[in-house]
């Protein structure tokens, strides 16, 4: 049996809440919590033999299609949190990971994840058959015993008579070692277009958010939204990103959609 092989389905990673990664609160801001379920994500696939790393040789990678963050209680600076992670189904084209962020000990409950992945040729950038890859390892690692117990990420309906936010230009910060803006960027500029005192007496309990198409340095990103939830206790907002055409100023392409839920503290 390899070292791959003798790998459990669920792994588990503990992090450090840094500081700096905190908000004015001192909890962890939500995207790098979202990194940390990616970072999870990255470690989890690497281990067992079809990690970005691997698959880039063959000229193939991951693509984040659909994300879901629903947040219960935001770790605090300098906690130690446990990020679980595993996969929950796979087809031939997409496979869908599950998170669980935790005290260390397991016993409290932070946030959960959903996410639905593509594997594509990075030649063609068309999809790629996820059980091609070393005679279909990544099934050996399919976890259905486990639940996750949020719902899986929603289709993002954004309706009509959506508003322009905000216009922001994708600068070197925003873009990762593919090449493209981050995806958790994208969920940053999201939470932006939200005031400070707006955060003082509300917090994400939801984030749904679906990837398009990818944007690049020196896209200017239009984030356009509306109110669609208003109650004594929550509200929620889609949002839609486009990035305008570099030939073509009136024409822009759709690269986002999004859903954020808050509560009233």
């Amino acid at each position: 049996m390899t070292s791959e092989q003798a790998l459990p389905k669920v792994g588990s990673y503990e992090f450090l809440v840094e500081p700096f990664h905190c908000d004015f609160s001192s909890h962890l801001f939500p995207g790098h919590l979202g990194n940390g379920m990616l970072n999870a994500a990255d470690y989890h696939s690497r281990d067992r033999g079809y990690g970005v790393a691997a698959l880039n040789l063959i000229h193939r990678t991951w693509v984040l299609s659909r994300f879901a963050i629903e947040i219960l209680e935001s770790p605090k600076a300098y906690d130690n949190v446990l990020a679980e992670t595993w996969v929950e189904t796979a087809k031939k084209f997409f496979t869908s990971r599950n998170f669980a962020v935790l005290s260390p000990d397991g016993s409290k409950p932070y946030a959960y994840g959903r996410s639905i992945w593509a594997m594509i040729d990075t030649d063609t950038r068309q999809p790629a058959d996820i059980f091609s890859i070393k005679d279909g390892l990544l099934s050996k690692y399919i976890e259905t015993d486990k639940p996750c117990p949020i719902d899986p990420p929603s289709r993002v309906v954004l309706g009509h008579d959506l508003t322009l936010a905000r216009k922001v230009v994708a600068q070197y910060n925003d873009v990762d070692v593919n090449g493209h803006v981050n995806s958790v960027k994208y969920i940053d500029h999201v939470l932006d277009l939200f005031s400070l005192d707006y955060y003082k007496s509300h917090r994400l309990r939801r984030l749904d958010i679906a990837y398009v198409a990818e944007s690049h340095a020196g896209d200017t990103l239009c984030l356009y939204t509306k109110q669609t939830v208003q109650t004594e206790d929550e509200e929620e907002y889609v949002v839609r990103m486009t990035k305008e055409s570099r030939e073509e100023k009136d024409n822009e392409v759709e690269i986002v959609r999004c859903k954020v839920k808050f509560v009233k503290d």
